[in-house]
């Protein structure tokens, strides 16, 4: 069996290609039709949007994402003391979940596992993402390791971190020997 190389989009929302052949091979008595499916894509595909800004040259520096892990979407925002950093991980246990910090970077791993296993030809739709995420995050500013807090409600996972104190400056006694 050859593998496909799975597209930008697939590997983000986790979406699976879906054989176009399926309908002939199953014999389906009204396939959907070509016309409409194209008609939909292009509902989608908005003239008015500019295209987007092409990618920077890859850091090696940076954690190399596995080509079968999902990406985590979040939000990221300042309080006055704090980064927050919010996403939505529903059906993930807190127990799947590792939240690490290195330097100025944090990084969100996680697994959301399939309680049943169903075969891609009962699949309509294929849209959930099931399997193993990741997302890391440079800090905009210096934060306090030991004191960020992890949190788990109604599917949403928020992680605070409460920003160092740069702007205070801190008195060092010098002792002689």
């Amino acid at each position: 069996m050859t593998k496909v190389k799975r597209s930008f989009f697939e590997k983000i929302t986790g979406a699976k290609r879906v054989d176009d052949n399926i309908y002939e091979r199953e014999g389906a008595i009204n396939p959907p039709s070509r016309f409409y499916e194209e008609e939909r894509r292009e509902a989608f595909i908005s003239p008015e949007v500019p295209p987007a800004a092409p990618m920077p040259p890859r850091n090696e520096s940076f954690p190399v994402q596995d080509e079968n892990e999902g990406q985590l979407t979040i939000d990221v925002y300042q309080t006055e003391n704090d980064i927050v950093i919010k996403s939505t991980i529903a059906g993930v246990k807190p127990e799947d979940l590792d939240v690490s910090i290195n330097n100025d970077m944090i990084t969100i791993r996680g697994e959301r596992r399939q309680d049943e296993q169903i075969s891609s030809e009962n699949y309509y739709y294929q849209e959930c993402y099931w399997g193993g995420f990741s997302r890391s995050v440079i800090l905009p500013v210096d934060v306090l390791p030991e004191k960020i807090e992890a949190s788990m409600k109604n599917g949403i996972l928020t992680v605070r971190l409460p920003k160092a104190d740069t702007t205070r400056t801190k008195k060092i006694q010098v002792r002689g020997f």
